[in-house]
């Protein structure tokens, strides 16, 4: 099949999702996940997308990360990190205890079960993300505390993949050196992204001004070439770029691209005064559209196609898997709702709603499975598909989750 092919099919499963969606009221990501199981166990979708898929869909996840930077109050975010470290912390501990313990119990394998909670430790945001979008929620301290959350979660269970993979695979033993260098790559990263936001961008100010080469650079007037034109390819060129420099920081791109909306101000798109054109707003729809509507959901469909079906071996992991879902459900809500509760002093509705939102498991779960299952063999076919149900599980609950609590929650 050829590779346009599959982006046509999956384009038109997003065109029925967002249709299915407005009917049913519920997040359309509910029913991307949906269609790509669908259609991959029906034989329209290939079990193993081209790199051209993969590599679109990877695209559309940095577009999703970096609108949702760009919408965000940059104040907010770091603020949020003083009442979110509990909940990264506890919110990542409690899922990986729960995945060992109970993968340790079904299979007696120490190896396997450190692998298993790596795997289950981690949470991903952007599903949350774009689920509390759909539902309105997306500027709520909720959000805000969930994306803080899920940034330091993901740098966290970066430096434990360092250290835990040589050591479950039999390559290594535990290094103050790796903790050390993952520690290292993570400040110089977001020194880099600070330095970025604070004296690159706004160029025409302070001491940078003085540097030769880089004192002619300035977004503000790069925003502005050809009548504002050149814009939004500016702004998808840094969030790419960004997004580059985290996965040579070893981070996930689309942590670098939210990196990279977040430091964009609305200050740098006051230009061409004579027009009476809110120049902010209009790429912030423009990449609205890009990111939610046509290069975004290329992501959810992949990651639907993720479940392939077959009766037997459904049938006999599905007690595990159920078994495995219960237990990190119930985990991770009360968890990071409690940490939410007593470090970050979020109200009860708020912290509830965190915890929903910290449900989902994508990015960093399917890295530790591919070098388990694929790289090392480590995790058997049963350990793999064990995983695969109860994350599709846990993606499943967050748009229904928040859904749900959308109607009990009052934000402060």
């Amino acid at each position: 099949m050829h590779d346009l092919s599959i982006l046509a099919i999956i384009w038109t499963s997003v065109f029925f999702a967002s249709f299915i969606a407005h009917r049913t009221r519920l997040t359309p990501v509910l029913w991307y996940l949906f269609l790509g199981s669908t259609l991959v166990n029906l034989g329209m979708l290939p079990t193993q997308m081209p790199i051209f898929i993969l590599n679109f869909a990877e695209l559309g996840i940095i577009t999703i990360m970096f609108a949702l930077g760009f919408e965000e109050d940059t104040s907010n975010f770091l603020k949020s990190i003083k009442r979110s470290w509990g909940i990264a912390v506890f919110g990542a501990l409690t899922p990986f205890a729960v995945a060992y313990s109970a993968t340790f119990y079904f299979w007696g394998d120490k190896h396997i079960a450190l692998l298993c909670g790596l795997a289950m430790a981690s949470t991903t945001v952007s599903l949350s993300m774009v689920s509390l979008k759909t539902e309105g929620l997306s500027h709520t301290p909720a959000a805000t505390g969930i994306m803080t959350s899920a940034v330091l979660d993901n740098i966290a269970s970066l430096a434990l993949m360092v250290i835990l993979i040589p050591i479950a695979v039999g390559e290594a033993t535990f290094s103050l050196h790796s903790l050390l260098l993952i520690a290292g790559k993570a400040l110089g990263f977001f020194l880099i992204v600070s330095f970025m936001g604070i004296w690159l961008f706004p160029v025409n100010a302070g001491w940078v001004k003085r540097v030769p080469i880089i004192r002619h650079f300035n977004l503000k007037l790069m925003l502005a070439m050809g009548r504002g034109e050149y814009s939004i390819l500016a702004l998808l060129l840094i969030a790419l770029l960004v997004g580059l420099l985290a996965d040579f920081f070893g981070f996930h791109p689309a942590i670098g691209a939210y990196m990279a909306g977040l430091i964009i101000k609305r200050e740098y798109f006051d230009y061409h005064h004579d027009q009476k054109i809110d120049f902010h707003d209009q790429a912030k729809q423009m990449i609205n559209n890009i990111a939610f509507a046509w290069v975004g959901p290329v992501f959810f469909v992949t990651l639907g196609t993720k479940l392939i079906f077959d009766a037997d071996l459904f049938l006999q992991v599905l007690p595990y898997s159920l078994i495995l879902f219960v237990g990190m459900f119930i985990g991770q809500i009360v968890s990071a709702g409690l940490a939410a509760r007593t470090i970050g002093h979020f109200d009860k509705p708020t912290s509830l709603l965190i915890g929903f939102g910290m449900l989902g498991r994508a990015e960093l779960a399917f890295v530790v499975l591919e070098i388990a299952y694929v790289q090392h063999n480590i995790v058997s076919l049963e350990g793999f598909y064990t995983l695969m149900l109860t994350a599709f599980l846990l993606n499943l609950s967050v748009p229904i989750c928040i859904r749900w609590w959308k109607t009990h929650y009052l934000p402060t």
